[in-house]
């Protein structure tokens, strides 16, 4: 059974119940009638089934924008050909290796170092130029070609941030699932199911709301999960006969636990694994932890975050920072899920980095305070503790023991709300995907897409109509 299409939404942001809409056919002569009716409840909503078939919102990640244009003109200028776009074997100049590969063939020939950039102390003049080989370029044609390579090492500098923020956002969103191998993926069919509903439900939008955000594991993804665990229902021939559906053959296959646990390392899916495997996937959200320490530390020198409120202010870098804490709260969760599962709890006396808070809009502070609410206990834990980078790097100390009483003054159950243990979590109801403008619900599609076009709901100046 080909699953490609269903594999590749692991890296793309569709929605749940287009998700759904693709499991139909795959999964319809394996259920039961009350599962089936779930599934199709869920995919009620799907662009095929809707009143518009359309959304506003994008289905993928936002992908950082390609060196294309600075690596033709750049190559153009040193005469160093390029594949031709219709050649299998064209380099990709999003891949910011593929853009470093470039400009290590073309800064050599212009004599000049990569990192070297200043127009005046690295820039050749008439004797060094003639010295270098390059007397035949007159000093307007030298500089144009210096300024090309500056600019395409610019854009490689860019490139690596956006390129790290977007790997950054799809792990704050769904973990390692779009790292997922094909193969371990479609190995059996309802951990393929599973696998890619709930990644959909993790990739949901935050809304504008002073409540918390919806929980992805609902009815439909728990559905998915039994079945998924349970294996093939037996089905009677009475109901073969109806609905065409195909006799059972053999055993089921045996779940993917290894896959699922790259998106859901719960511990009932945790206790599948070998030692082995979760002493890999701890190594891997470890590496991920110390990676994301650095970057954390840098953002938090170059602004002036209210650690006391986390309330954005203007010039704060916002975006940086929430995606990179999103990263840093996800990986954490799933770092604490697997000491638990290897019985290494006991780490966490001696090491545990606390969570990092989110950057919040004044005008959803704002709402939840008229509405009775009060600042985030959370948000006193973590003004409270020092900060995890600091912890991660040695240069600060904290403890299980130190978590605990954090908690304790903010009013907080250190194991319930994820700073000690693993984060429980309930089943919620189906609920169909809103239409978003950042984060409020719009009834209309195509109404959704002439307000974000004209920055409605963002924060900014609306412009004159």
């Amino acid at each position: 059974m080909d699953l490609t299409a269903l594999h590749q939404t692991l890296s793309q942001r569709r929605r749940p119940e287009d998700v759904a809409e693709m499991l139909l056919p795959l999964l319809e002569q394996h259920l039961t009638p009350p599962e089936l009716a779930t599934l199709k409840r869920a995919a009620g909503n799907s662009l095929r089934r809707n009143a518009w078939h359309y959304t506003s919102m994008m289905e993928d990640f936002a992908r950082p924008a390609g060196a294309n244009k600075q690596a033709a003109k750049a190559a153009e200028l040193l005469e160093y050909p390029l594949p031709a776009a219709s050649d299998a074997s064209i380099a990709d100049y999003a891949d910011p290796e593929q853009v470093r590969l470039l400009l290590q063939e073309l800064s050599p020939r212009l004599a000049k170092n990569m990192g070297h950039n200043n127009y005046l102390t690295d820039r050749l003049d008439r004797k060094a130029r003639q010295a270098a080989g390059l007397g035949d370029l007159s000093r307007r044609q030298y500089n144009k070609r210096f300024r090309a390579l500056r600019h395409l090492e610019e854009k490689l500098q860019q490139l690596v941030f956006t390129s790290q923020q977007h790997q950054l956002q799809m792990v704050s969103k769904h973990g390692f699932a779009h790292e997922i191998a094909y193969e371990d993926f479609s190995r059996d069919l309802f951990s393929a199911a599973f696998i890619a509903y709930y990644t959909a439900r993790c990739n949901l939008r935050s809304e504008f709301t002073n409540q918390s955000q919806e929980r992805p594991f609902n009815t439909v993804a728990d559905m998915l999960f039994r079945r998924c665990r349970d294996g093939q229902p037996p089905v009677s021939a009475l109901r073969r006969w109806v609905t065409g559906a195909l006799p059972p053959t053999g055993s089921s296959p045996a779940p993917a636990w290894w896959a699922i646990a790259q998106v859901y390392p719960a511990p009932q899916v945790l206790a599948q694994l070998s030692d082995e495997q979760k002493g890999e996937l701890l190594g891997r959200w470890t590496a991920l932890l110390q990676e994301l320490a650095d970057v954390l530390r840098h953002t938090w020198a170059a602004n002036t975050f209210r650690r006391d409120s986390m309330v954005v202010k203007r010039g704060d870098d916002s975006s940086t920072w929430n995606i990179t804490a999103g990263a840093w709260n996800k990986a954490r969760d799933n770092w604490i899920n697997l000491l638990y599962a290897l019985g290494m709890e006991f780490v966490l006396e001696d090491l545990c980095p606390g969570k990092v808070l989110r950057l919040m809009a004044a005008d959803v502070v704002a709402w939840h305070q008229q509405t009775g609410g009060q600042l985030d206990p959370n948000t006193l834990v973590w003004a409270d503790l020092p900060l995890p980078w600091e912890v991660l790097n040695g240069t600060a100390t904290c403890t299980r023991e130190t978590v605990a009483a954090a908690c304790a003054r903010a009013g907080l159950n250190a194991a319930k709300s994820g700073w000690l243990a693993p984060r429980p979590h309930q089943v919620v109801p189906f609920r169909p995907t809103p239409e978003l403008v950042h984060g409020v619900s719009v009834s209309n599609p195509y109404l959704a897409l002439v307000l974000r076009k004209n920055k409605v709901f963002s924060g900014k100046l609306l412009p004159d109509f």
